[in-house]
């Protein structure tokens, strides 16, 4: 193996860490503030308010990376990027939802299924911060 490809694993290595990193932040964040929010009674019914529970959701899982990209670094653009990937897959379902082309478990699911490339994009676009070259 040659320097170069020692090189290339070693930035591969830390990009794939780094979506392992977002993807653990995103689910304590969700799963820590939904707790606490449960423990305040402050929970909210996916089946009678689907729209206001995934966008809190998203909220949760984005506070969660967020906290986690900052204490390693990462500038706000990136960190908001990585954000927005919580809640874009929603916006075309929402209509859906509304039109009752789709119901409110299928709306979760497509919009959490559809997050993880959304990230994985939004590290792509920045490969050289994601992978240990830059923050």
């Amino acid at each position: 193996m040659t320097t170069t490809d020692t090189g290339t694993g070693r930035r591969w290595g830390k990009f794939a860490l780094h979506y392992v990193e977002m993807i653990v932040a995103m689910f304590v964040g969700m799963l820590a503030l939904g707790m606490l929010r449960s423990a305040l009674g402050l929970d909210l019914s996916h089946e009678r308010q689907p729209e206001l529970a995934y966008l809190l959701m998203a909220v949760d899982m984005s506070i969660g990376m967020a906290a986690w990209m900052r204490i390693r670094g990462h500038r706000w653009a990136p960190t908001l990027e990585m954000c927005a990937a919580m809640f874009v897959p929603v916006v075309p379902l929402f209509p859906l939802l509304w039109l009752g082309a789709i119901d409110a478990g299928t709306m979760m699911t497509v919009a959490h299924v559809a997050m993880f490339p959304l990230m994985l994009a939004a590290m792509l676009r920045r490969l050289d911060e994601y992978a240990g070259c830059a923050h």
